[in-house]
């Protein structure tokens, strides 16, 4: 939601500049809730901690202890191993002895057994409780940037110009609300006939006027997508341009398409639909009548046809229908 613009249409702004103040409530709930989560995980990691570590003295003591038996037990039964060799005790007594003895060092070796076994399960549950901690921090700190985005700022310098935003209004991710002009360099934008698709290419050379001086362009990029018989090209200032240059302006531009040659040209008319354009009439010198002659067409465009061969400069034709002339040879006017 909008909650102020800072710059208004028109303003020239810096990069990193702020231009609208949004809020979210939905964030701050969001941070809120990851921050509860956050202390929940901490506070059952640390008393996970103390409770492992509790039983591990536990662990440690039982061990101490079943040791210390272990160093009685087998006192005891060397003791009584000497006095049944020499029959001074019952072998009851003696295999009582030598059985606790063992059963001492057995208690001893699951304890040890156990120990490890819990240690290894501490450490995974520690490292999946710190990786299960990272990761909301992680979340905390995504969350916290995108409140600091909420803020748009500018991305490069330039001129603010539409900026289509109004108090309280709720914009959703990815809407266009503005545009900022960048001052320090333009591109220009042209519509061409999608008869010259196939020859217009990056690197062609272009100029306009404006101000009485001549601007020179490059072709950029020409948009294969042709629409309404017409395909995109964008053209960048080679040298100079204009100072008070602006976004939107228009240019009529003239594009050389080739190195410039003198040539035979004839307007384009429907004559070419009986034609072919192999042959067309030719307007004799004192005008009277018109004869047949094989001409031969090269290049065109949407308002003249290039002859080749057949004509000379200065000569008339007729460039009109020739479907009621028949398979006559001449015309008489």
């Amino acid at each position: 939601m909008v909650a102020g613009k800072i710059a208004e249409e028109g303003a020239m702004v810096k990069k990193g500049d702020v231009i609208i103040r949004m809020t979210n409530p939905m964030l701050s709930l969001n941070i809120l809730d990851s921050e509860a989560q956050l202390a929940e995980k901490q506070n059952f990691l640390r008393n996970t901690q103390v409770t492992m570590e509790q039983e591990k003295l536990n662990l440690r003591k039982e061990r101490l202890q079943l040791e210390l038996d272990i160093e009685r037990k087998k006192r005891k039964y060397e003791q009584y191993s000497n006095l049944y060799s020499d029959q001074l005790i019952s072998k009851e007594e003696y295999l009582q002895a030598k059985e606790d003895y063992e059963y001492a060092e057995k208690g001893l070796t699951l304890v040890l057994d156990r120990q490890k076994q819990d240690s290894i399960y501490r450490g995974i549950q520690i490292d999946q409780m710190e990786e299960s901690l990272k990761n909301i921090r992680r979340n905390l700190i995504l969350v916290r940037q995108r409140v600091d985005n909420l803020d748009v700022k500018s991305p490069v310098d330039g001129q603010l110009g539409l900026l289509d935003v109004q108090i309280g209004q709720s914009i959703g991710s990815g809407s266009r609300i503005g545009q900022i002009n960048v001052l320090s360099d333009y591109k220009i934008e042209a519509q061409i006939d999608e008869h010259y698709i196939d020859r217009v290419k990056s690197g062609l050379m272009a100029e306009f006027e404006r101000q009485d001086r001549s601007y020179q362009l490059v072709v950029r990029k020409v948009y294969p997508e042709v629409r309404d018989k017409q395909f995109k090209t964008d053209f960048v200032f080679e040298g100079d341009r204009p100072d008070n240059i602006r976004t939107g302006q228009t240019y009529y531009i003239n594009l050389q398409l080739g190195q410039p040659v003198e040539s035979v040209l004839i307007p384009r008319g429907a004559f070419y639909q009986n034609t072919g354009g192999q042959w067309i009439f030719v307007v004799s010198d004192d005008g009277k009548k018109a004869i047949r002659r094989n001409i031969k067409i090269g290049r065109q465009n949407p308002l003249y046809y290039e002859v080749l061969e057949g004509l000379e400069p200065g000569e008339k034709v007729v460039t009109s229908s020739y479907d009621s002339y028949g398979d006559v040879e001449e015309l008489v006017f």
